[in-house]
């Protein structure tokens, strides 16, 4: 591991290249923050997934993307004297000192809960309108439900024993199977989000995160539909040729792997 002296000069590195490339590169000196805007999203998926993977090395490489993309919009706001690394490194900290007051000040707060109680106060406290403020419209739906009810939990709203939240799922199953028999598309849709949200909440309260979860699950089906690929190919046939028998004999032996 590198002393605190060796990170220091490493970011310094970062920070001088950084410079060179706004100024000598024909497309980093084009860039706007705007441009760069879906390539950091990427990025961050991809870290997103090599944390998934648990690949240390992956995770290491995809950090350094994202950091990347952190200097590099420092670089832009400095340009028009808006801001630089140093002043979004020190707001950050200060805001992280701010926000815990059982840390760098007198308040005695002993729970994880609340912890992050107390943080939706400070929040509220330094001016935002509302305790949802602080979640982003353009995030993915299910990130977005899980986001809105650790918010909302922090101030107190929130179901008190995990049963009651699996009544509600149960209850909203029933209204959408109700829906679903009068056939009335948009009560389906209506109520298949209940559905969800409610899912969502549950798994909350079960530590489960729903996103990766999802994931995982992504990943297996994709695993095991490739093995059935595969096997196809083996056969000199295409997938399609295969009946849905052959198909679910593949499958329960992708399971097996």
């Amino acid at each position: 591991m590198n002393t605190r002296a060796a990170q220091l000069e490493a970011v310094n590195r970062l920070l001088d290249v950084m410079d060179e490339l706004r100024e000598k590169c024909p497309w980093d000196r084009k860039q706007t923050m705007e441009s760069l805007r879906s390539n950091t999203i990427e990025e961050v998926y991809e870290l997103g997934d090599a944390i998934l993977s648990g690949d240390l090395q992956e995770i290491k490489k995809e950090l350094g993307d994202v950091l990347l993309h952190l200097v590099f919009y420092s670089k832009i706001g400095s340009e028009t004297q808006a801001f630089d690394f140093g002043d979004v490194a020190q707001a950050i900290t200060e805001k992280l000192i701010s926000r815990h007051p059982h840390i760098y000040g007198e308040v005695q707060l002993e729970s994880e809960e609340e912890v992050a109680q107390n943080w939706e106060k400070l929040k509220l406290a330094e001016g935002n309108t509302s305790v949802l403020a602080g979640v982003p419209q353009s995030l993915p739906a299910l990130v977005k439900a899980s986001r809105i009810q650790e918010k909302v939990k922090g101030v107190g709203f929130d179901w008190s024993h995990k049963e009651e939240v699996w009544q509600k799922v149960e209850e909203e199953i029933a209204e959408f199977k109700k829906e679903e028999a009068l056939g009335n598309a948009e009560g389906m849709e209506d109520e298949f989000g209940d559905v969800l949200f409610s899912l969502i909440n549950y798994a909350r309260f079960v530590s489960v995160n729903p996103e990766s979860a999802l994931e995982r699950t992504n990943k297996k089906f994709i695993k095991r539909f490739k093995y059935i690929e595969e096997q196809a190919l083996g056969m000199q046939k295409s997938i399609s040729d295969l009946t849905l028998e052959e198909m679910n004999g593949f499958w329960e032996a992708a399971k097996k792997i």
